[in-house]
């Protein structure tokens, strides 16, 4: 859609999106990550919106029967609730994007924020008894709605915010064992980029366990093989030189966001002192 791209190319609106940034990144680092979903392995915005968008879309399929006032009060009240959390979650999830899909998330915002005050106008409405009102509000409130989920798949899917980017590595890496040289060549501690084909991979050995993990940080791609090693809870992690992300190299396991998935890993072996690899 040519509107949708000229909002991606609108440096105009950089100026405002970086005093936002900077704002929002003045949280403490236990609520991002909370808001992130580290604890939960999963985007937890998209996991939250579900309430708001259930809760409008079928208050108004009972606004379209006779006898419903009451209980599209009560929904669209909910979904005025559930927008709360569920912005909060969004907005830090944008603060981590690079400028061209931040252009595209005020946008999305811009359209929510004008779903939730139709919205609380309809309710307001509902409330006192003027239920034509509140039903006219609230069709108002789902049309900005479905703007904003429309804007929010194409900074998905289009975009690429906020999915796990390295699983497009994993799949280009073969089923068949692939070697990745002597094990001699691998120091204990020290992570280690080596590629396959032209996929990098992040080799860390301990003692004699390796974990051997896509490079490119499932966040945005950021170089893992330049981060800074260092220990969180007693484990050593590897940190996104970009955005921050950490991982434990261990196993993987995201301990910081803005990164809400685990890193893939490859599955190793050593044989004839030699390490091969092959996707799991």
């Amino acid at each position: 859609m040519v509107l949708v791209d000229a909002i991606e190319q609108a440096e105009r609106l950089d100026p405002v999106s970086d005093r936002i940034q900077r704002t929002v990144d003045r949280a403490p680092r236990r609520l991002r990550d909370f808001l992130h979903g580290v604890w939960l392995g999963h985007p937890l915005h998209p996991a939250l919106m579900h309430a708001p968008i259930g809760a409008w879309i079928s208050a108004s399929i009972l606004d379209l029967m006779p006898g419903q006032e009451k209980a599209a009060t009560t929904l669209v009240a909910t979904g005025v609730a559930g927008a709360v959390p569920t912005a909060a979650a969004g907005w830090n999830d944008w603060a981590a994007l690079d400028s061209e899909q931040r252009r595209t998330g005020l946008a999305h915002a811009a359209c929510n924020v004008a779903a939730v005050a139709l919205y609380g106008g309809s309710l307001v409405a509902r409330l006192k008894g003027r239920h034509a009102r509140g039903r006219l509000l609230g069709f108002l409130g789902l049309g900005a709605m479905g703007a904003g989920a429309y804007l929010g798949g194409h900074l998905a899917y289009k975009q690429g915010a906020n999915v796990n980017q390295a699983v497009a590595d994993l799949m280009r890496v073969p089923e068949e064992w692939q070697d990745l040289g002597p094990r001699s060549e691998y120091p204990n501690g020290t992570p280690v980029v080596r590629r396959i084909g032209d996929v990098p991979v992040l080799v860390y050995r301990r003692g004699e366990d390796y974990t051997v993990m896509m490079e490119r940080c499932g966040h945005q791609t950021g170089p893992l093989g330049a981060g800074e090693q260092v220990e969180v809870d007693g484990e050593p992690c590897v940190v996104c030189p970009w955005h921050g992300s950490t991982f434990r190299l261990a196993d993987g396991r995201v301990v910081h966001g803005p990164a809400a998935t685990n890193q893939p890993l490859l599955e190793a072996r050593v044989v004839r002192d030699r390490l091969e690899v092959r996707k799991p």
